[in-house]
């Protein structure tokens, strides 16, 4: 079936478009393209384009709800294939601002959810392609 349109973005809003911005260069690569003060733009290398906008009085999705103000969307990012690699990933992400959501039950699930500095969701993934 043709398409309608191409895949262009995944857009987040937050109060800072430019620090958030800055926040998932540092997980993901890629360089922030501011495209004006409300607007900034990152390429994540071999990924999506991630754009940010500029959201005044933005509120955070509460997650895990389903009844009101719950997530719409999260991003999913690889951390390798063993917890080690998971856990380097959380330290890292904890010192770029992220803050933890859901680290439990490791025996069952394959990732851990935390909330980025404006309070979107994103996981932490455990990854193994050979399995």
């Amino acid at each position: 079936m043709a398409s309608v349109a191409r895949f262009r973005n995944v857009v987040l809003d937050c109060p800072d478009p430019h620090a958030l911005a800055a926040f998932y260069a540092a997980v993901a690569g890629g360089t922030p393209r501011p495209e004006d003060d409300d607007w900034v733009v990152l390429q994540v290398p071999d990924g999506p384009r991630i754009a940010f906008q500029r959201a005044e009085g933005h509120t955070p999705p509460e997650w895990p709800r389903a009844d009101r103000n719950g997530q719409q969307l999260h991003l999913d990012f690889d951390a390798g294939p063993t917890w080690a690699d998971l856990d380097a990933a959380h330290e890292r992400v904890l010192a770029l601002g992220a803050r933890p959501l859901d680290l439990e039950d490791r025996e069952t699930k394959d990732y851990q959810v935390y909330a980025d500095p404006a309070g979107h969701p994103f996981c932490l993934c455990r990854i193994d392609e050979g399995s």
